[in-house]
């Protein structure tokens, strides 16, 4: 089977595509990587090219060894993923160290995102906390989230509870909140070490003045995961844009509890804090 006929490039293309859609993938903003499963290299292994150079990680990823993923490219814009695919993304193969890479399909006169060490690290950071349920990490700079970091404190905390509050279906959405990094320059490794810590208890990250990174087990899930919050973040600037900031009823503490014991997930009493009035 060729690689393009694979649900899973089909996927692959569609998330990305429908976050250009969404205005989250200006120029060459973003990025998204799936962990392959052995059927997916299966169906597709005959069009692979192994012969080609390997090429450093900038990370090491023992967890990932043998591992192969479809990752975009760098410089690649996330509008043709669809239009050139060929062009705007591949697939990689992790070697037995988990310190090198080789490109074996696609990627043509490109190599993967500047990004890949953070994708990387968190990929195995996922893999080992969800007991391999996790494949598919998505960066994308969804507008509202952004104008919030100018706003609200850079703490985990601040964000989970304002963005719970936005709207009912939130903290069900993600349970376990959100994590925040500060301004850190992106491609490096001191943000794709931070961003792993916070992966260890997080599906989403918030990069400060940047954007967001998203883990989950589908493309569906970790799309709709990055636009449960950018709609969360949304409300909030109406609200405060219309209000100065006050809200004159929201969700309570024990409204969370409630809605908790209901939908059967838990919610650490950390986000519950008590506000000054």
């Amino acid at each position: 089977m060729k690689v393009l006929e694979a649900q899973f490039a089909k996927n692959f293309i569609k998330c990305g595509t429908d976050g250009f859609k969404q205005g989250w993938h200006e120029r060459n903003g973003g990025n998204l990587s799936y962990r392959m499963t052995a059927e997916d290299v299966e169906e597709v292994k005959e069009n692979f090219s192994e012969d080609r150079e390997l090429l450093p990680i900038g990370a090491c990823v023992p967890g990932l060894a043998g591992e192969y993923f479809a990752v975009t490219g760098t410089g690649r814009y996330m509008r043709n993923l669809e239009l050139d695919p060929e062009q705007s993304f591949g697939i990689i193969h992790v070697d037995e160290k988990g310190e090198n890479y080789r490109i074996v399909w696609g990627l043509k006169d490109s190599r993967p995102t500047s990004e890949l060490p953070t994708h990387l690290m968190n990929h195995e950071v996922k893999k080992r906390t969800t007991q391999g349920k996790h494949r598919v990490i998505y960066h994308a700079h969804p507008t509202n989230l952004i104008a919030l970091t100018f706003i609200l404190p850079l703490e985990s905390e601040v964000f989970t509870r304002e963005l719970w509050e936005m709207m009912t279906e939130c903290p069900v959405i993600f349970p376990e909140g959100i994590g925040v990094v500060p301004w850190m320059v992106p491609g490096g490794r001191q943000i794709a070490v931070e961003t792993s810590k916070l992966m260890e208890q997080y599906n989403a990250v918030v990069w400060a003045m940047h954007g967001l990174f998203c883990s989950g087990s589908t493309f569906d899930e970790v799309f709709g995961l990055m636009h449960t919050i950018d709609k969360a973040s949304e409300i909030w600037l109406k609200v405060a844009s219309v209000t100065g900031g006050k809200k004159r009823q929201t969700i309570t503490p024990d409204n969370f509890r409630a809605l908790a014991k209901d939908f059967h997930v838990t919610l650490d009493e950390r986000f519950l804090y008590r506000k000054e009035s």
